[in-house]
């Protein structure tokens, strides 16, 4: 009787090992279809007609300006497209590509976006279906060429001296910022269009202008405030927030000094919003005088039910890191002062009151929606973070300290 090779029978090891790559191969293909199907998408999709051959790019437009190619598609006879992406976790913003045409989009989640457009004239005929964001921004865009378009015209016209051709065009601008802020931006401040309106710009320069108008200034804040109630923690978000309160900065210090007769070009510029208010024991105390220190800058109500709970945590920072250089400046919004007084004489940080309470124009300034709200200001007097933007306070005190 012949031995049996060192490997068993050949056919049967040769189908039990057919089997189990078939299996492994099986187990490899469901794994990547369970990933495909976690990974959350969304889609662009539509026709462009007139455009067999040509390539269609969905960019992503970053928060600094920058192009990141996500998807592309090369066009055929029918025009149809469908491009997608990672659906981003709040409001961003994207374009579809066809060498200098361009539509841009606003995404949110994981929506489906439909387009239809016809080359070489898709960016200022087309149509969108799906969102809203992505329909206003097309309103948007072709108001924007729109003034373009009759400035250009104005500016080229011979019959008009340069006084009326200038005169002409800051009318066409004041117009198209009055209707832009009722009828988009106030409309819904918290929508992605709303932000895309605050920077479309002419000739690279912002037609709303966060550093030299003061409504402008207060459209930017109007646009934030609702950006940190129902985008919080967005990276857009705190751009806008930045924005608005380095404009109300650079206006309050203008102001000032105009009124002082005082050229505002030569004036060192503080990077918060100074507090000047009497504290508990009846004198004058400013934030700007706390430049060298690390400076928790916190907004209450004393006469809230979370009050006694935040100064036992605010009791605890400063016993932590007051010898390091910490200080606190509660500002009080309390309509009763012996009430305040009563409440903060045993407290060792600063306690001052503004007796606007919540009319205070240092919440407008300071875009506070919600108290109990608190700032970190650094030893330079530069406002650096807000409450929602810091997820862990004691690294943050560490960096600063």
């Amino acid at each position: 009787m012949q031995p049996k090779p060192p490997g068993g029978v050949p056919g049967r090891d040769r189908k039990n090992k057919e089997m189990k790559n078939r299996k492994f191969i099986a187990v490899i293909a469901a794994a990547m279809m369970l990933a495909a199907c976690g990974e959350k998408k969304f889609e662009v999709n539509g026709t462009v007609t007139n455009a067999e051959d040509k390539v269609m790019y969905l960019e992503n437009v970053s928060l600094e300006g920058d192009l990141n190619t996500l998807d592309s598609v090369k066009l055929g006879t029918d025009g149809d497209f469908s491009l997608s992406a990672q659906a981003p976790t709040g409001p961003e913003f994207y374009r579809l590509r066809i060498d200098r045409q361009i539509i841009n989009i606003s995404i949110d989640s994981t929506e489906t976006v439909t387009v239809k457009a016809d080359y070489p004239t898709m960016a200022t005929g087309y149509t969108v279906e799906g969102s809203n964001n992505c329909e206003m921004i097309r309103q948007l865009s072709l108001k924007q060429m729109d003034l373009i378009n009759r400035m250009r015209a104005v500016a080229t016209d011979g019959t008009l001296g340069v006084d009326a051709s200038n005169d002409s065009i800051m009318r066409m601008i004041q117009r198209y910022k009055e209707d832009v802020r009722t009828n988009f931006i106030y409309k819904d401040p918290a929508s992605a269009y709303a932000y895309f309106a605050l920077f479309q710009t002419i000739g690279g320069t912002l037609i709303f202008n966060p550093q030299g108008d003061k409504e402008d200034v207060n459209t930017y804040a109007a646009v934030a405030t609702n950006w940190d109630t129902f985008h919080p923690g967005n990276l857009r978000t705190e751009n806008l927030h930045n924005i608005a309160m380095e404009g109300v900065k650079t206006n309050r210090i203008v102001q000032s000094k105009q009124q002082a007769g005082v050229d505002p070009a030569i004036v060192h510029e503080s990077g918060v919003i100074d507090v000047q208010l009497e504290d508990n024991k009846g004198q004058k105390q400013t934030l700007t005088s706390l430049k060298g220190q690390v400076v928790l800058l916190d907004f209450c109500m004393f006469n809230s039910s979370e009050s006694t709970e935040r100064v036992m945590l605010l009791r605890d920072i400063y016993n932590k890191y007051h010898d390091r250089g910490l200080q606190i400046m509660q500002v009080s919004l309390d309509s009763d002062e012996h009430f305040w007084k009563t409440k903060t004489a045993a407290l060792p940080w600063i306690n001052v009151r503004d007796p606007e309470g919540l009319e205070s124009n240092l919440l407008t300034l300071y875009n506070v929606y919600q108290l109990p709200t608190y700032f970190l200001v650094t030893k330079d007097n530069v406002l650096y973070k807000r409450d929602v933007q810091i997820q862990d306070l004691a690294a943050e005190l560490e960096k600063l300290l």
